[in-house]
């Protein structure tokens, strides 16, 4: 059974976006980009919601061609094309570079997804993610807390039906105050 793991870069008071989709505050710095591209490296299936991959197939298919990218950002780029990417909406009819895109029933499929050998997945996107909490999917939760409060927008936690119980297994501190905090799910 595959490991299914929810993490993104989040403010203080508990949103991945600003009201308007504002994600400027939650640049990472060096240390922590190379520990979110360190992840991507150690995942076999990254799972998207639609806004989420909006975001990232608009950048990085070609961020490793910018003139000013870091070696970083190149490496970054290249792990993200080379990774197999699973989108789930069912308004867009169309996704590239390793992609294949899910319009059913999305935690049927993510269930689906675990079931099957592998190594562990990655899920983003706030919807999606949500969706895969309620279900009781997720196995480890990575937060990447910014000293920044945004005051509203799109929240990392959901509203859930039940408690979910957590223990906490690594916290770490990032240069400009950012802490990493990983928790897996008690079952």
């Amino acid at each position: 059974m595959r490991k299914l793991i929810y993490g993104m870069n989040l403010s203080l008071d508990g949103y991945i976006a600003a009201p308007g989709d504002d994600i400027g505050w939650s640049v990472p710095s060096d240390e922590l980009f190379r520990f979110w591209s360190d992840q991507l490296q150690a995942t076999e299936l990254t799972l998207y919601g639609r806004k989420l991959w909006q975001t990232m197939s608009s950048f990085w298919p070609t961020g490793d061609q910018r003139p000013d990218a870091t070696p970083a950002e190149i490496e970054f780029a290249r792990r993200w094309r080379d990774m197999p990417k699973a989108v789930f909406s069912s308004t867009i009819d169309k996704v590239d570079w390793n992609t294949r895109l899910v319009t059913g029933d999305a935690v049927a499929e993510i269930t689906r997804l675990k079931a099957e050998d592998g190594g562990p997945m990655d899920i983003g996107g706030a919807t999606l993610a949500g969706a895969a909490m309620r279900a009781g999917l997720i196995d480890e939760y990575v937060l990447a807390t910014a000293p920044v409060l945004v005051g509203g927008g799109t929240p990392f936690f959901t509203a859930l039906d039940s408690w979910v119980n957590l223990n906490l297994v690594e916290t770490r501190t990032f240069p400009c105050g950012v802490i990493l905090t990983r928790y897996v799910t008690r079952r």
